[in-house]
């Protein structure tokens, strides 16, 4: 062992090796194909550039992007009986809840917080798919109750971004009973005169369809958002029948009356503004956040000129 092998050869491997490239840096559109640099697809709230295709993303980045200036304050949810059931299948529930825990960084699979756009203060829940499914269980009925009833209390609008794959089978019927439960809540929103606004990501399915994400005042989707109960699958194997081009996508269930609009991604805090305006009452949004202008002051009368002097001898 000499200098030569000490120094020399590993400081020119270490000019000639390759660098570790991050796995996370890049996204394939799942629809498209096209690899996407993480940065850009964040910076277009997890919109394909390419293809426009609306991927998934989570609560608490949605919250940033709808909230002014990023700023929000979580609503404190009541802890649910952990395992009521003791259910297992290929691991224990528990244990299942704590992959998705470590996976999503957050405790459930709704996050409830409170804040403003637009000036315009409202309360809001959102589902994560990445969190088993964004299945509804009985944290997130807790969730979408203390929801509404820091809305009704605070005199504020409900909206609410849904995202499911239907109630989580660990819990059984007690995520099946978190269906009339947050019935009763919406029924609560209705009394207090309170604006309740659904948006339905994709997917919206099972129980969470059946629920309360097709009782808002106004129902709003996603482009190609799959919204259902029963998925277009089962549906074909059950009747054994071709099902129509686009069957329970966005834009279908639109034509087809069952939703008020379909909203872009990038556009929809403005028509959230807008529309939660609209139903409570208050004057437009001022643009840019801008104080109103000030009502033009009326020029002050001029007083009257003094008339001439006569001149002596009449002389004009």
């Amino acid at each position: 062992m000499n200098w030569i092998t000490n120094y020399v050869r590993p400081k020119i491997n270490s000019l000639f090796s390759r660098r570790e490239v991050p796995e996370n840096l890049w996204t394939k559109c799942p629809e498209c194909g096209t690899m996407l640099f993480h940065r850009e697809l964040a910076a277009n709230l997890n919109v394909c550039s390419s293809c426009d295709h609306h991927m998934a993303i989570t609560p608490r980045e949605r919250f940033e992007a709808l909230f002014d200036g990023g700023i929000f304050t979580e609503v404190k949810v009541r802890e649910p009986i952990a395992d009521p059931l003791h259910f297992r299948d290929q691991k224990k529930y528990p244990d299942r809840l704590k992959a998705a825990q470590k996976a999503s960084g957050e405790k459930e699979a709704m996050l409830v917080a409170e804040g403003e756009i637009g000036r315009t203060p409202i309360v809001a829940a959102a589902q994560d798919f990445g969190f088993i499914g964004g299945s509804l269980s009985m944290y997130v009925g807790n969730a979408f109750i203390a929801g509404a009833e820091r809305a009704v209390a605070a005199k504020k609008p409900f909206v609410v971004f849904a995202a499911a794959g239907g109630a989580r089978m660990q819990e059984g019927i007690l995520a099946l009973m978190q269906m009339p439960r947050t019935t009763v809540a919406v029924q609560m929103l209705k009394e207090a005169g309170l604006p309740y606004v659904v948006v339905l990501t994709h997917p919206t399915t099972g129980g969470v369809t059946a629920s309360y994400a097709m009782l808002g005042d106004v129902q709003i989707a996603e482009p190609n958002a799959l919204i259902c109960f029963a998925g277009p699958r089962v549906i074909e194997q059950t009747i054994r029948e071709k099902l129509p081009e686009g069957f329970q996508r966005a834009e279908y269930l639109l034509d087809h009356g069952m939703l008020d609009m379909v909203v872009h991604r990038k556009n929809l805090r403005e028509e959230l503004i807008t529309v939660l305006r609209m139903l409570s009452g208050l004057p437009p949004a001022i643009k840019g956040d801008l104080a109103p202008p000030e009502p033009a002051a009326e020029p002050a009368a001029q007083p009257p000129r003094p008339a001439a002097a006569p001149v002596p001898g009449g002389a004009v």
